[in-house]
């Protein structure tokens, strides 16, 4: 019988303030919000969503073995008996409440990630060089909005020694609510770009929206900063206003508390020299790209922030791999040999993108082989989109991309910005590349693929990857 469950039964009572109908259960393992991935023993938020309603799902979950579903009072009627439920006057608000409860109980130093690109890779690292200290927890996947942030908390452990948390936002005021709830130790602002200007209008509405991050810092917290960043100093500024003392830098500015030498790429991997604190640090990261360097910059400062050997943090980091859709590099067949795909699909905009293009600069081509550009779509960037696009067909150019193939009405700004010799295939979406881009590619090649979320740039990734895996079937057995 279990005695480490995640939640007592009893305990959650209390901080879900519900009352329960059926026999309370001994404890609970996980939570779940999603029957997709639901394991048993989990206890099951039935969410509503704006194209579903968890409550639908509540027979579902309990069959799949949940050890218990918290519901509204709306649904209890026609859920009873089916199993223990705990019922709430809302189910969301319910989930924040155990998420508080979470935190209240931890006494894990807790970071948290914010920033307009980078946050989903420098969480990632953070997990990674925290977990080499102690038993870490952190975001899965992009778990970083109004449901993602409370479950997240609602699932880590008692004992965790470190929790990374990664803060997200489209709209101004949307990070206070959540870095009231994560209360972290250390706020990173990894840097701002021209993210969602169709919410906010401006830069300086983004930095503003940033630095809110600030606002939930434990007192004596560490705030860490990219010094290069646009709106840097407002950044700044917002810190100081939430009274943060202890401002952190990290870039290539000179003065910057962490400042970065140099980043070679050597083997699909980053070679860093950094002055840190006064000290001069060498190391390696399992993923090329200046970006990506930059962002370690921000981890290792959190590491001294908290007081850990930097030494060891850092040795940690050549073992970071760019997660699926945020620069994942694989080496893929094909009859005649084989290419590499630069999987950067999950997200773009104009910083992002230009730095995946210099990742695809700097990625060397195989005998008679090219570079390759996929590009889709970078969307809410406002008034100015169209120009947005069309001026990153100078950065196309500089990357030495070969040939770029194209889909969406904004990125045909940027394919009609560029030589001919260099155009491939345009489309007026993402579905019209799946069927011509695999046969396209040829042994040798270097293809990166990059779009915003809602560009669907992800089913070409698997196209891709579909057509290389017939190759892989094919090969001769050793």
């Amino acid at each position: 019988m279990r005695d480490d469950f995640l939640w007592s039964g009893l305990g959650l009572v209390t901080p879900l303030k519900a009352r329960v109908v059926g026999r309370i259960p001994q404890g609970v393992n996980g939570v779940s919000i999603d029957t997709r991935t639901l394991e048993q023993g989990d206890l099951f938020f039935a969410i509503k969503g704006h194209n579903s309603n968890g409550h639908d799902f509540v027979v579902k979950a309990m069959a799949m073995g949940a050890a218990a579903a918290v519901v509204d009072e709306a649904h209890v009627d026609q859920l009873s008996g089916i199993g223990p439920l705990y019922v709430v006057r809302d189910v969301l608000v319910a989930m924040e409440e155990l998420g508080r409860a979470a935190r209240q109980r931890t006494k894990a130093w807790v970071c948290a990630v914010t920033g307009s690109v980078g946050k989903t890779s420098t969480k990632e690292m953070l997990r990674l060089t925290l977990g080499r200290f102690g038993q870490t927890h952190a975001s899965a996947a992009s778990y970083n909005n109004h449901w993602g942030v409370p479950l997240t908390l609602a699932r880590m452990r008692e004992d965790a020694k470190f929790g990374v948390f990664e803060i997200g936002m489209n709209h101004s005021g949307e990070i206070t609510p959540l870095v009231d709830m994560v209360r972290p130790h250390v706020a990173i602002v990894t840097t701002i770009a021209p993210v969602h200007l169709e919410h906010l209008g401006s830069m300086e509405a983004i930095a503003d929206a940033k630095a809110e991050i600030f606002t939930g810092l434990t007192p004596g917290g560490t705030a860490i900063i990219n010094h290069d960043a646009p709106q840097f100093e407002r950044v700044r500024a917002g810190a100081i206003a939430a009274g943060i003392d202890r401002i952190l830098t990290f870039g290539a500015h000179k003065n910057a508390d962490a400042h970065l030498n140099f980043a070679r790429r050597r083997d699909n991997m980053s070679h860093v020299e950094a002055l840190i604190m006064g000290k001069t640090y060498q190391y390696q990261i399992g993923a090329p790209g200046v970006h990506v360097a930059m962002n370690s910059l921000a981890v290792l400062l959190s590491a001294h922030a908290i007081g850990l050997d930097v030494d060891f943090a850092a040795d940690t980091l050549a073992g970071f791999m760019a997660p699926d859709g945020r620069g994942a590099q694989l080496r893929l067949p094909l009859a005649d040999g084989n290419f590499l795909l630069i999987d950067e699909a999950y997200n773009a905009n104009p910083v992002s993108m230009r730095a995946a293009l210099d990742v695809l600069a700097a990625s060397p081509v195989g005998k008679g082989g090219r570079r390759i550009a996929v590009l889709g779509d970078m969307l809410e960037l406002g008034p100015r989109e169209a120009d947005l696009h069309r001026e990153l067909a100078d950065a196309v150019i500089e990357s030495g991309a070969d040939v770029v193939h194209a889909s969406g009405l904004l990125m045909k700004h940027m394919y009609d910005a560029l030589p001919a010799k260099r155009r491939g295939a345009w489309a007026p979406n993402s579905t019209g590349l799946q069927s011509h881009l695999p046969n396209a590619i040829r042994s040798g090649d270097v293809v990166m693929v990059k779009g915003s979320n809602g560009a669907r740039m992800a089913p070409v990734v698997a196209a891709i990857r579909k057509h290389a895996d017939q190759f892989k079937a094919e090969a001769p057995s050793c």
